[in-house]
């Protein structure tokens, strides 16, 4: 009883950020059409790096979008390096789990999510940049796992067309993409509030850089939507494990996974894999040690809490 209480009330306190996330990822998939993306992202260098860090932060994609529409991109003509940094900031935040994380966790940590997405993207897509190789052939292979490419309506439809469009895609297409995950992240959250118990992460938290590695190798391979991840990381907080930590668990946990290891591999070879998961991790340690270090002074939880 206690584990459905809880789910209960995290459920009613995210709902309303989550519809009008929705809503807007609605818009955005039909009104932006994914070609404008590809048209400034073939040059290698640090201004379509950035291009690609800023359009992955608001797009509503997990790992079986953004893996199918990085791929598409890179064999369209983007370079590694931007292709690096789109599949580094746009797991990690979305407009649905920034609206989410401010429901939850407080406007301190909706506005570092994005701004450690962003900054990890940029340094992360730099340095495949620095370290790619003038080679302009791309090894193209068909399989893409299962997921299929998010497409944008035709512009000739009409305006009511793409508004009921937009809102089969944000309400129907979307939940279905994320619904399992956000249960899933709720479910464990429940447990984690009521089974753990309240001393389980005192041995860490004066370790917070232990702590944090210990999140990181929890998360990479447990890997959660970066909306689903939210309330694990409340219910992480509540336990005893210090704001900082928890954001690790918000970067690191949508943005790498080993399932993505083989495929990006194979894409943008071993050299900027390697970059792409050293950056996460690099980038969320150090913006997590930030983060407890800032976190005294800021507001972490929102009013409702």
């Amino acid at each position: 009883m206690d584990i459905i209480r809880s789910l209960i009330n995290m459920t009613c306190g995210m709902a309303p950020y989550i519809l009008f996330g929705l809503l807007i990822a609605g818009l955005l998939h039909v009104f932006v059409s994914p070609d404008l993306m590809g048209r400034h992202l073939a040059r290698p260098g640090w201004k379509s790096v950035l291009k690609a860090s800023i359009l992955g932060i608001p797009l509503p994609l997990c790992s079986c979008g953004v893996l199918p529409a990085a791929i598409s991109m890179r064999r369209s003509g983007a370079s590694k390096s931007a292709t690096s940094a789109f599949l580094i900031s746009t797991p990690q935040t979305g407009v649905d789990s920034i609206a989410a994380t401010w429901s939850l966790l407080g406007p301190a940590f909706a506005i570092i999510r994005p701004v450690a997405a962003l900054t990890t993207a940029f340094f992360g897509g730099v340095a495949v940049s620095l370290s790619e190789k003038k080679d302009t052939t791309t090894d193209r292979d068909p399989s893409l796992d299962e997921c299929t490419l998010p497409t944008s309506e035709p512009s000739a439809t009409s305006l009511p067309h793409r508004l009921l469009s937009t809102l089969r895609y944000g309400f129907f297409d979307m939940m279905q993409s994320i619904g399992g995950w956000l249960l899933g992240g709720l479910v464990i959250a429940a447990l984690i509030t009521e089974f753990v118990p309240t001393d389980f992460f005192a041995s860490l938290a004066s370790h917070p850089l232990l702590a944090m590695l210990a999140v990181v190798i929890v998360a990479v391979p447990m890997y959660v939507c970066a909306t689903g991840s939210i309330p694990i990381a409340l219910s992480l907080i509540m336990k005893g494990l210090s704001p900082g930590t928890a954001l690790v668990l918000l970067m690191a946990g949508p943005a790498a996974n080993f399932a993505s290891v083989t495929l990006l591999s194979r894409e943008l070879g071993r050299k900027a894999t390697a970059i792409y998961i050293g950056s996460i991790v690099i980038g969320a340690i150090f913006f997590g040690m930030l983060f407890d270090l800032l976190s005294p002074r800021l507001p972490l939880f929102s009013q409702s809490n």
